[in-house]
């Protein structure tokens, strides 16, 4: 069922995202060779205690998952682009990293996700994740009254598409509010005046993510990490943006804290 939002309760909503973006944002400032990606996860842990929030992450169950995540952060590394469980892999020169993080503060939910490289880039990985960010850009452009899901989808594609990448439709944005993931369902490709008219009130997380050379995912053994099914690198960017009759709102805004 999607929900609409009143004003209120998109207001309520703006400490999660602010929690959201101020943790991914100390993270990566954190995050350096030789960090573990256990060390990143208990960090996390360790904010979202001390500001009183609730994970979204540590007893998530959905059908794909093979058991309850039981960490509170995606750690996703080179190959690898969503869903990425934690575990003991220092992190080295030139890996590409994707953090994605969802909290629940006083029942209302936000979920973001940022993608960088630590130490020496190489141009491919670069030109992938500035490929996301203007997809974000471009989808949250299209998050206006009156346009659909699908004009949101062809704003995420025309980017993608336009830098030669393909696009996987399995797993995309959706609707976000007292939980994590809600409908409606926002692919990554689609038709323009197609799909959900989009209203004021609609809250989503839109998360354009793509791999270098393929469209094709496959799961680790640990039943939630997805990778690239050739070994080509992957990049994920999101946000989650509230629809107004003003235009959209960016919840998990980091622009404020002076990084993207």
């Amino acid at each position: 069922m999607i929900e609409l939002r009143t004003p209120a309760e998109i207001e309520a909503m703006r400490p999660a995202g602010r929690f959201v973006a101020e943790t991914l944002a100390a993270l990566r400032e954190d995050t350096k060779v030789g960090t573990n990606l256990l060390t990143i996860d208990r960090r996390a842990h360790e904010l979202i205690r001390k500001a009183g929030a609730q994970s979204c992450y540590i007893d998530y169950h959905p059908s794909f998952g093979a058991s309850p995540f039981g960490k509170v952060i995606c750690t996703s590394i080179n190959d690898a682009v969503l869903h990425g469980l934690p575990h003991d892999y220092a992190i080295k020169d030139g890996d590409l990293v994707s953090l994605d993080f969802a909290v629940s503060i006083d029942g209302w939910v936000a979920d973001s996700a940022v993608s960088f490289v630590v130490g020496t880039p190489r141009d491919e990985d670069l030109r992938l994740i500035d490929t996301t960010e203007r997809a974000l850009d471009a989808a949250i452009a299209a998050a206006t009254v009156d346009n659909r899901i699908g004009d949101i989808s062809h704003a995420i594609a025309q980017v993608a598409h336009g830098e030669g990448y393909e696009i996987n439709t399995d797993f995309g944005g959706h609707g976000v509010g007292r939980v994590m993931h809600g409908d409606p369902h926002v692919p990554n490709d689609g038709k323009p005046n197609r799909g959900y008219p989009l209203r004021a009130g609609l809250v989503v997380a839109l998360e354009p993510w793509f791999l270098g050379t393929t469209d094709e995912l496959i799961t680790d053994p640990d039943g939630w990490t997805l990778r690239s099914v050739d070994g080509s690198r992957g990049a994920h960017s999101e946000h989650t943006v509230a629809i107004t009759p003003d235009g959209p709102i960016v919840l998990t805004d980091r622009s404020w804290l002076g990084v993207a």
